[in-house]
């Protein structure tokens, strides 16, 4: 209704002009932009000004509107005008002048983007350090990468020591330092404050932990137990109890236990370490089963048993760029929690696509409706999406139902492949994960063999906002695995053009010459036969109830991203006949 009244009150002003039937020889208004696309872009909360220049505009009438979703909204009445906005999107701005000769209109568009602030990613856990005086300590966070230039600063307990990125600490004086790290751009700053603590040896701490607190083994066979991690435990002793009896003492952290007769156990290792005449002593309680012997709780299958898996029990992919993916990777947000992860790749793998198990150590679990006989020859086979020069292999590893409670909790045992006691091989590799501090950003991780890295966000293909998965809830996760050396490389020399090699035989996703159905279903085909335990020893197993295959490589290759397996399915080799 505004605009018809505006329009009525122009008409009369044209009127008027012919008064006394002289015509004028005056010319109705023209706006001239300057910026000839009309398209102005501004930033959240950040003020932008159109200010046309004008022709023949005496005594004008200047009419501003902005198109929303709710349609026409009157602005203002100025030959300038300016628009904020705390929102991301287009807005559609109409001007209309108006003089007693005419009038004159122009459509214009003003796009609000996001401000880009450099937002720095040094995940909570790792701004707090214990070191030994005289060691180096360097510090390389990530910062969104923005258009606009950028100052970096760091301040050593308030004295400015640096101005670039990357920092190296080293201080030989023993006490507490605080590190401050900021950015800053005409978008705006962000800031960190890490805590160093310099021990000398004797002040340094000790520490350790264990990834699970319970055991399950069938009867006649045998387990390793330790933690993983123990930190400045190097003369430490350990003492190793079950049931109150004193089974082990020694320098060493692990203990085979080989309990023969079923039963629960409660189990106790405790270790010290004496420094200066004072002693440090940590403790952990254990539980161990030792289950019925093999085959108890074996099922054979039936006229009704199907030759695919029926069901995905575990889903901890690595951070990825499928990770979270709404295109080819077929997640739409609702897998927020562990199950909805697991009916996700049950799903796309039921209808023949692929799922991605992302980085280094990201891991799927899946069981059938009976048990998968050892027979001669290969015994199940997992689909994937390989071809030539494309492997990311993965290890896999097989599992017993060994405590007849339906659930993956009892012992894994690693297949053996091709790689399997190889100088690249490492054996009981961790990565350790940690969510990025603001959307579109690579995903940092460390190793247990003080390496660390990223996984790189990849704007240019994906566009979800997180690598890290959204069913994880923790600020960082760790992923223990075998890990293989990569025989990725690129033949350009300036990363254009990257080339993933097979392996021989014995991995997932890996256009193997020997297992490798290259010209049917892309399956690797397994043998339960292969199985090997902690030691490296073979294991002979009648069957098997789970499987789990795990991504076996870390690497990053330039703009193909992180070498990540996909499994598209399983299924039992003398079934499926």
């Amino acid at each position: 209704m505004k605009r018809i009244s505006f329009f009525i009150m122009v008409a009369m002003l044209m009127i008027s002009c012919n008064k006394n039937e002289v015509i004028t020889t005056e010319l109705p208004p023209e706006i001239v932009l300057e910026n000839t696309s009309g398209v102005f872009t501004t930033k959240v909360n950040r003020p932008v000004t159109i200010s046309p220049s004008y022709k023949y505009v005496d005594d004008a009438l200047y009419l501003w509107s902005v198109e929303n979703f709710d349609g026409y909204i009157q602005s203002v009445t100025d030959p300038t005008f300016t628009f904020t906005s705390n929102e991301v999107g287009s807005y559609y701005v109409h001007l209309e002048v108006s003089t007693e000769y005419g009038c004159d209109e122009e459509e214009m568009r003003i796009d609000v983007v996001e401000r880009e602030i450099p937002t720095i990613s040094m995940p909570a856990s790792q701004r707090d350090y214990t070191i030994l005086q005289g060691t180096e300590l360097r510090f390389a966070p990530l910062v969104k990468e923005t258009s606009i230039p950028t100052t970096y600063c760091w301040k050593l307990n308030g004295e400015i020591v640096g101005d670039e990125i990357e920092y190296t600490f080293v201080e030989n004086e023993p006490g507490n330092y605080i590190l401050t790290f900021t950015t800053e751009n005409e978008d705006g700053s962000d800031e960190i404050e890490l805590h160093v603590n310099v021990c000398t040896s004797e002040q340094m701490p000790f520490s350790w932990a264990f990834e699970q607190t319970v055991y399950n083994y069938a009867k006649g066979r045998s387990i390793r137990i330790m933690p993983t991690e123990v930190v400045n435990g190097s003369n430490a002793t350990y003492t190793w109890k079950v049931d109150g009896e004193i089974v082990q003492t020694g320098e060493s952290p692990m203990w085979i236990c080989s309990i023969e007769q079923e039963g629960t156990y409660q189990v106790n290792v405790v270790a010290s370490v004496v420094n200066n005449d004072s002693q440090i002593t940590l403790s952990q309680e254990l539980v161990v089963n030792v289950c019925p012997a093999e085959g108890t709780y074996h099922r054979p299958a039936t006229a009704a048993s199907s030759p695919l898996w029926n069901e995905v029990y575990q889903y901890i992919p690595a951070p990825g760029q499928f990770i979270n993916e709404t295109k080819t990777g077929g997640f739409d947000g609702s897998q927020t929690t562990h199950a909805a992860a697991c009916l996700y790749a049950q799903q796309r793998m039921n209808e023949g696509s692929w799922v991605s198990l992302g980085g280094f150590g990201g891991y799927i679990v899946v069981g059938f409706d009976h048990s998968v006989e050892n027979i001669d020859g290969y015994d199940f086979a997992i689909l994937g999406n390989t071809f030539s020069g494309s492997s990311e292999p993965g290890v896999v590893w097989v599992m017993q139902d060994e405590n007849g409670n339906s659930q993956p909790d009892d012992t894994w045992y690693e297949l053996r492949g091709s790689e399997t006691g190889s100088a690249g091989v490492v054996q009981e590799y961790a990565v350790t994960y940690y969510r990025p501090s603001a959307a579109s950003m690579p995903v940092q991780w460390v190793d247990n063999q003080g390496n660390s890295g990223a996984i790189d966000y990849l704007a240019q293909f994906h566009t979800q906002d997180y690598y890290y998965p959204l069913w994880v809830e923790s600020e960082s996760y760790t992923l223990r695995g075998t890990r293989l050396e990569s025989k990725a490389y690129d033949t350009t020399g300036s990363g254009m053009n990257w080339v993933l090699p097979e392996y021989d035989w014995g991995y997932a996703d890996n256009y193997s010459p020997i297992d490798c159905n290259r010209e049917g279903d892309k399956a690797n085909n397994l043998d339960i036969d292969n199985a090997i335990d902690y030691a490296g020893n073979s294991v002979h197993l009648q069957y098997v109830d789970f499987v789990k295959v795990q991504t076996a490589t870390n690497v990053q290759c330039g703009w193909i991203g992180e070498n990540s397996t996909e499994v598209c399915g399983f299924y039992d080799c003398q079934l499926s006949k």
